[in-house]
């Protein structure tokens, strides 16, 4: 039986995807090489700010010092969260309906200076009554590893069998697996084939059938 859901934040909860990939076209233009989102994104998604650092620089043989690399990524996604950020379509809705049935967490790799700045605006923590988690928790061990979903798990007080998450990368469809949860994929940032290994694939909030789990 289901009795928690956990969220993913970005892609699922909050409209952040596109920033990053502005972002990333950005940061690899100003070294003069072209962004191929296919090739490189689904290596990012939940992965800390020092480990998509370290894979970025793998991939485009580049140096420069790891700390000053992630500042400057970060600092192009913090311009665009200043400017504007909403929830993705078909979430408060979603949230308003199982909000009284489910226990709700957010668990998301999304860099804290960035969260507190949605939060702020968007009020992530008042909506989650507090249950929002960063990798800060658990020593920024990065997705696929399971620890941020089973940290949620633990703080809400349901076992993970009892739970099920919803992300939109196979990086954290994945952790799901290995925290032993169930996963809806949400196709909104990759495709349904990238997503494959979720219990349920949905191309939006509105398709979701939690009896379906």
């Amino acid at each position: 039986m289901i009795k928690a859901i956990i969220f993913d934040a970005e892609g699922v909860i909050i409209d952040t995807e596109p920033m990053w990939d502005r972002a990333q076209e950005e940061f690899l233009r100003r070294r003069g090489i072209a962004y191929d989102r296919k090739d490189i994104k689904h290596s990012l998604s939940g992965k800390s700010q020092a480990e998509a650092v370290e894979i970025i620089k793998a991939k485009y043989q580049l140096a420069g010092d790891n700390q000053a690399l992630a500042n400057e990524r970060r600092e192009l996604v913090r311009r665009q969260l200043e400017e504007r950020v909403e929830f993705m379509p078909g979430f408060r809705e979603f949230f308003e309906r199982i909000r009284p049935k489910y226990r709700t967490a957010v668990a998301t790799a999304m860099p804290e200076d960035l969260l507190a700045i949605v939060d702020a605006r968007l009020g992530l923590s008042k909506l989650f009554a507090g249950h929002v988690y960063s990798l800060m928790a658990v020593g920024y061990r990065s997705k696929p590893n399971p620890d941020i979903f089973l940290h949620a798990a633990n703080r809400l007080g349901v076992p993970p069998e009892n739970c099920v998450v919803i992300e939109d990368a196979p990086h954290g469809v994945e952790a799901a697996r290995r925290a032993g949860m169930k996963s809806i994929g949400l196709a909104t940032t990759y495709d349904r084939q990238t997503l494959s290994r979720a219990d349920v694939i949905v191309n939006a909030f509105e398709q979701i059938d939690l009896a379906a789990l």
